[in-house]
């Protein structure tokens, strides 16, 4: 899943990123609403977690915007107000979910994984296919009943492939879906965490290469 965080509390907004990275999410962090703008842009998020009071272009601005674009990114709005009067204007505003702060953690990151979940076709909080167990929110997975001892990055890119149900996915879908913007698109990184999680599966062999196009589970 990929997530952008847009917060301006610079601390606040580097843990929820890392917190978020601890549960295989490919996370990229705006500080101002100009820098979110111009991510938006560019990528394609599952999940925008949005700060209301953003400096630069307004939280408020950012989320309309999105929404009249007709975007499929899923937004959690932050806010320090917390009145009931609040919460309606955000929601009323087009964001999907809202949470005033202080948060709790652990609700948050259920939140953006409950939104996850919309961004595409619905799915289950627990995904499971030919055998393969996979639950994001404990970050565990399981073939056959066995537990794969997964990095983050190998069990991310899984999440990818069980979401797309059978459908081909391109490396340069995995690159954008399971890695930051940082990552280097002409490296063989996709091709490296493969080679890994398919030793991890064991047989019988359940990704296929499709030459050309990409990998399919």
């Amino acid at each position: 899943m990929r997530v952008l965080v847009a917060e301006d509390e610079r601390d606040l907004a580097d843990l929820v990123a890392e917190g978020l990275r601890r549960h295989a999410m490919a996370v990229d962090v705006a500080y101002d609403g100009t820098a979110a703008v111009e991510r938006l842009v560019v990528n394609d998020y599952d999940v925008l977690v949005l700060d209301r009071d953003l400096p630069g272009v307004h939280g408020d601005v950012v989320c309309r915007d999105l929404v009249e674009n007709g975007a499929r990114t899923r937004i959690l709005m932050l806010t320090a107000a917390a009145s009931v009067s609040e919460r309606v204007a955000g929601l009323g505003l087009g964001a999907d979910d809202y949470l005033p702060k202080p948060f709790d953690y652990g609700e948050l990151v259920a939140r953006v994984q409950a939104l996850g979940r919309r961004s595409h076709t619905p799915s289950p909080p627990v995904l499971r296919r030919g055998g393969i167990t996979l639950d994001p929110r404990r970050v565990q997975a399981f073939r056959d009943g066995r537990f794969l001892r997964l990095s983050l990055k190998e069990f991310a890119v899984l999440e990818v492939l069980m979401r797309a149900n059978g459908t081909v996915v391109s490396a340069e879908t995995l690159l954008e879906k399971a890695w930051d913007e940082h990552a280097d698109p002409f490296t063989t990184a996709v091709r490296v965490v493969m080679s890994r999680l398919r030793t991890k599966l064991g047989d019988p062999p359940c990704i296929e290469t499709v030459k050309g196009a990409g990998y399919r589970l």
